[in-house]
């Protein structure tokens, strides 16, 4: 038995002693190092991924995300699934400041509001989201001056990054009297920038029938913006990426006065994102009280059900 190990070891030290075998022999190495070297990048690396979706979470939702209250019983479950797999998939960070549940819910509603018309859509160009305590500047500062940033799509070394101002992504769900949602807005330009080319027109969401009215209805709009003659935010004006983020963050927000003000508009973003957000969240209006039956036809009242603290 020691003779044939030996006999073995012998066999592999002649073939790994040619000069040809030899560079083979690394090379190989080589391969299988960088193989595994990947395979530990790619590998999930959340902090606290969650393996389930927590029924307080179900609480949060509700209290927080008028989209959510609009859908129906068997929608919220599959708005559920999404944030779970938006929150094992993609880390979500505090830099200088804390985080909870609350904070990685509302990044992950900002992102699955957009697309969630799309059942088999996946966001492919990010893997981190950034909190930031306050607004910073181009060069991602939270001190010192031109600090009036309160999110941005990564670029450069922060490629596959959103950076978010923490309170701007409270505000955004908290304020359902404007038309600003900053998280949102962010996620727009992910969208738009998932085609290679951040332009303002969502090749992947965009039926080809509706590129060219939309592009028209875009110029429209801009000019009314820089004219003074819009109530979208001038920030719209500015380009047509832009444009394409303050509307889509209007119609998730406003969606009945954006219907009202904007009627084409209205039905362009309806096309685009596949959803009616007028309707839907006319139907989250009607919040379910805390000693109404539970929405998720368990039988139980909301405060002994979904709505338990």
């Amino acid at each position: 038995m020691l003779f044939s190990v030996s006999f073995e070891v012998v066999n592999i030290y002649i073939l790994i002693s040619t000069p040809r075998l030899v560079q083979v022999f690394i090379t190989i190495l080589i391969i299988i190092a960088i193989v595994f070297l990947l395979l530990v990048k790619n590998k999930k690396t959340v902090e606290d991924a969650p393996l389930f979706f927590k029924v307080e979470w179900r609480i949060i939702l509700t209290e927080k995300i008028p989209f959510y209250n609009g859908l129906i019983t068997i929608e919220k479950t599959r708005f559920e699934t999404e944030i779970l797999y938006f929150l094992n998939t993609v880390r979500i960070t505090g830099v200088d400041t804390s985080i909870d549940d609350t904070d990685k819910l509302l990044v992950a509603a900002s992102a699955i509001i957009p697309i969630f018309a799309f059942k088999n859509w996946r966001y492919t160009n990010i893997a981190e989201v950034l909190l930031y305590p306050s607004s910073f500047n181009k060069e991602y500062e939270t001190v010192g001056k031109d600090r009036k940033i309160l999110g941005m799509v990564g670029n450069g070394f922060m490629n596959r990054s959103v950076i978010l101002s923490k309170p701007a992504l409270h505000l955004g769900f908290a304020n359902e009297t404007d038309k600003h949602n900053t998280a949102i807005h962010e996620f727009v330009h992910l969208i738009d920038k998932s085609d290679g080319a951040t332009d303002g027109i969502p090749e992947n969401l965009l039926q080809k029938q509706y590129v060219i009215p939309w592009i028209n209805l875009m110029a429209e709009n801009i000019a009314e913006i820089n004219d003074g003659k819009s109530d979208i935010d001038p920030y719209g004006g500015t380009s047509k990426a832009e444009f394409f983020a303050v509307v889509g963050e209007y119609f998730f927000e406003r969606p009945q006065l954006l219907k009202t003000k904007h009627p084409q508009l209205y039905t362009l973003l309806k096309h685009i994102f596949k959803t009616d957000t007028a309707q839907n969240l006319l139907q989250g209006k009607n919040k379910v009280g805390r000693n109404e039956v539970c929405s998720c036809n368990s039988g139980k009242k909301f405060k002994n059900c979904c709505g338990k603290k």
